[in-house]
């Protein structure tokens, strides 16, 4: 049987459909407490995105603790039950291999804070303030 070329488009659109599903395994799992672990039991933990390698083998897991509160015993509790994720995850995907999972902290919303907090910036306010005036 021969082998089905995929485009690069069609590439990108499956990691981004598995890394999706992975993701709502996972958010599935934290919301319903199935680890038995405090720390997790404690905080309310949303995972943002997750990205896929192109051989599906590895996800990078990107989470946020509500508030950012405790974010280094949160990761530190996932990382710690990494292989239970990773077994979840394989056997509600069925996926022909089982992903290798890492959770990163989701470092987005500071970097969003600077960004929103640079351009309330008096400075930047005045220079955007002249570009509006200029173009009317």
């Amino acid at each position: 049987m021969a082998r089905q070329q995929t485009t690069p488009e069609q590439h990108s659109v499956r990691l981004l459909k598995v890394g999706e599903q992975v993701r709502h395994v996972i958010s599935e799992i934290l919301t319903r407490q199935v680890v038995h672990d405090d720390t997790l039991s404690q905080h309310t933990v949303s995972v943002t995105e997750v990205r896929m390698t192109p051989d599906l083998r590895q996800a990078s897991v990107f989470v946020k603790p509500l508030l950012g509160e405790d974010e280094e015993a949160v990761l530190k509790a996932l990382r710690t039950h990494t292989a239970f994720f990773q077994r979840e995850v394989a056997q509600r995907l069925k996926l022909k291999f089982a992903a290798k999972i890492q959770f990163r902290a989701d470092e987005s919303f500071d970097e969003a804070g600077r960004i929103d907090a640079l351009l309330n910036d008096p400075r930047v306010k005045r220079d955007l303030g002249n570009t509006e005036t200029e173009e009317e």
